[in-house]
């Protein structure tokens, strides 16, 4: 066996006995042996050693995820699975739990990923589904770090499709499931890859000043450690640099240069203390910190007193430090950092879990996690939110100032808690650097910024989603505003239309029209007529006696004065004529009823379209008339000779004849004078209904075509629809 390969698994022999039960290390040694015996040197087409990559896994797996020995064995074994009828002979010998985990992965591989960037929560969900023990998800993600810390020997097409795989798929699991240092290098990788030029860049301009930044390191905690040390904390104190993907993203975000990129590396102040005094000792490093260098209050965050909802907890500090340069300091116990940069398997870890009941009671909490149908990734563990009181929540200002808000608050209460005028011009916002809308519930810790537009007003339905009582009063009294706002302008609409009338308006003509239109207030009745819901000629109506008034006279009170001399009264005032040639642009034939030459019509004058010539019988009539009386005017059709077309709908019904269509088209193109638009037939049963539209010179035309259908077989109906 190659010696390099003993080397490693000597190594990972001595990570795994601290953490793994004792009992469990025969079977681990055991499925170590299987591997070399089936693999031995075996190298892939890369030139990777097959047995190197499974003890690679597996290291990623006890020490970067944290998880049993069933899953270790696995990991040492996710090759072997692939040999011909190893599933019964590893059930076997190393349990059922391990062949069912190898068995998901199995299944998982089968996958075809080639839209992954297209549908990655759907691939997230049929990952779920394959694998059935959430086990084999995080064992996928633990393969794939490996693969990707080595894909500098695959070929450029390789390199790219698993890349896109990683940063599409993986990343994002990883990161849901708190797998944080995994997430950053899985990203790093990623850009790597698929953006080599500007991480080469970061990667370098890193190299260069690293120098630099250990001696600025150096400086700055000195008199931190000499202080901390005297006062008798146990500690370690380290540099932690931003991930390159982190720092390109920023570049990109902000518009800015390597250089210019204010947080490269942060100063972590990591205490070995007691649960019970964990707050207390925090505290106290942070005053010690800010009495050696000032702060800025603005940039303090207080993770303890309210940890964030994804279990977070830290105290952060940014200072003036050596050179005047700004420097962020972390401040947390041992405790705190592992279930920051490990996020659930710590928090198994911390819950005081042992034994395979408490671990299981984990794996169920994570596939809770992971079919959650929500598509953010990691921001509301629910089995984790640190709530202080179940009747408040605790949220944050973009620039970290804490307000206190009921429980249930929406983002619009939070907007009327910053200041009315910024609530009333809400429009939506972000919750932890996500888009969400005006309704969205908060949750505590979250950080939240607001949108807002100048054209925004508070609207009616705003009350019915917000919960402060801030917010309520203050949507209320904006509303009012509106309200006489809108009543100003609707009285100035309202009295400069009775003076062009001539009318009397006084407190009767008020109290009439209140009890026409069943209101209480003036005010009322001004602002519906400047939103438009009341017609001020429907106000005349009501304060005009009624009298006859001829047809010319109406359109002259509705239309200019150029355009009434272009109508034709040849019949006298009471009647508008219609030429049926139609050439006239002021009237038009409504399209709800068609009326053709030889209907009985009527005009009725709008407001924008001019005047609309009706049927008598048209549908509509009865209600125009009982809403709009005043706007109906008598009109008749020109005797003329001259032939015009007209569209006409006719409704036509029977039973299915062999070739009904044929035949209906044929008596149509029979008569040289009809044109038809379009038929539409639809059979069912033995029997059809069907629509033509047809254009006729008249009434006396339409009649003499629809005896024509009715004369064919099959045809038991025929009518002119309205």
């Amino acid at each position: 066996m190659n010696t390099e390969i003993e080397k490693a698994f000597s190594g990972f022999y001595e990570l795994y006995k601290s953490s793994i039960p004792e009992k469990d290390h025969p079977k681990i040694a055991d499925a170590y042996s299987l591997v070399c015996e089936m693999f031995g040197d075996t190298c892939w087409e890369s030139g990777e050693s097959i047995v190197a990559h499974s003890i690679e896994v597996a290291q990623i797996v006890v020490q970067e995820i944290g998880l049993g020995a069933e899953t270790v064995i696995a990991a040492l074994l996710h090759n072997v699975f692939y040999q011909d009828s190893a599933s019964k002979v590893l059930e076997n010998r190393f349990g059922k739990a391990v062949a069912s985990i190898l068995e998901g992965m199995a299944k998982i591989n089968t996958m075809g990923t080639d839209t992954v960037e297209l549908h990655s929560e759907n691939y997230r969900k049929l990952m779920l589904a394959m694998a059935g023990d959430v086990r084999v998800i995080l064992l996928k993600i633990a393969d794939r770090m490996q693969v990707m810390r080595h894909l500098d020997s695959q070929s450029e097409a390789v390199r790219i499709k698993i890349s896109v795989e990683t940063s599409f798929l993986y990343a994002p699991l990883a990161h849901r499931l708190g797998l944080y240092y995994i997430n950053s290098e899985l990203l790093d990788l990623c850009l790597k890859y698929q953006n080599p030029e500007p991480y080469n860049a970061v990667a370098i301009r890193l190299k260069e000043t690293d120098r630099e930044r250990a001696s600025f390191v150096a400086e700055f905690v000195k008199p931190i450690e000499e202080k901390l040390t005297s006062r008798g904390f146990s500690f370690d104190m380290k540099a932690r640099t931003k991930s390159i993907n982190s720092i390109w993203r920023k570049m990109q975000t902000q518009k800015v240069e390597f250089d210019e990129v204010m947080d490269l590396f942060a100063i972590r102040v990591i205490l070995n203390s007691e649960f019970a005094n964990e707050k207390s000792d925090c505290w106290q490093v942070y005053s010690i910190v800010t009495e050696e260098y000032q702060s800025n209050p603005k940039r303090m965050r207080d993770w303890i007193t309210i940890p964030k909802s994804n279990g977070y907890e830290s105290l952060h500090a940014t200072v003036l430090g050596p050179h005047e340069k700004w420097v962020e300091v972390q401040i947390r116990t041992r405790r705190m950092d592992e279930i920051a940069e490990k996020g659930l398997a710590a928090h198994w870890k911390y819950k005081g879990g042992s034994g395979s009941s408490d671990m299981e009671k984990w794996l169920a909490n994570v596939r809770e996690i992971l079919e959650n149908p929500e598509l953010n990734m990691v921001d509301f563990i629910d089995d984790f939110k640190m709530n202080v009181y179940a009747d408040e929540i605790f949220v944050f200002t973009p620039k970290g100032d804490l307000r206190k808000l009921v429980a249930g608050a929406t983002l619009l209460d939070f907007a009327y808690d910053v200041h009315s005028g910024v609530g009333d011009r809400c429009v939506g916002g972000k919750v932890n650097g996500k888009n969400v809308t005006l309704r969205h519930k908060l949750q505590n810790g979250d950080q939240i910024s607001v949108d807002t537009a100048n054209h925004q007003r508070p609207k009616l339905d705003w009350l019915d989603f917000v919960v402060t009582s801030k917010a309520k009063n203050r949507i209320k009294a904006s509303l009012n505003e509106e309200v006489k706002r809108e009543a100003e302008n609707g009285k100035e609409i309202l009295l400069r239309k009775v003076k062009n009338w001539k009318i009397e308006y006084n407190d009767e003509s008020i109290r009439k029209i209140l009890k026409h239109f069943k209101l209480k207030l003036a005010q009322d009745l001004y602002y519906n007529v400047s939103i438009g819901k009341i017609d001020p000629l429907d106000i005349k109506e009501i304060l005009v006696e009624k009298k006859e008034v001829s047809a010319k006279q109406m359109v002259a009170e509705v239309l200019p004065k150029d355009k009434v001399q272009e109508l034709d009264f040849s019949a006298g005032d009471d009647y508008l004529v219609i030429d049926n040639n139609l050439k006239n642009v002021i009237y038009k034939l409504a399209p709800c009823c068609n009326p053709i030459f030889g209907d009985d019509i009527f005009g009725f004058v709008t407001i924008s379209e001019g005047i609309k010539i009706h049927r008598a019988s048209c549908p509509n009539a009865p209600q125009m008339i009982e809403r709009y009386p005043y706007r109906f005017i008598k009109a008749r059709w020109q005797d003329t000779k001259k032939k015009t077309s007209f569209q006409a709908i006719v409704r036509i019904s029977g039973t299915d004849e062999i070739n009904i269509v044929g035949q209906i088209s044929h008596v149509i193109s029979k008569d040289i004078g009809v044109q038809m638009r379009s038929i539409n037939i639809d059979s069912n049963n033995g029997a059809f209904d069907g629509t033509l539209r047809v254009f006729v010179n008249g009434l006396e035309h339409l009649d003499f075509l629809m005896n024509k259908l009715k004369g064919i077989n099959g045809v038991v109906s025929v009518s002119r629809a309205d």
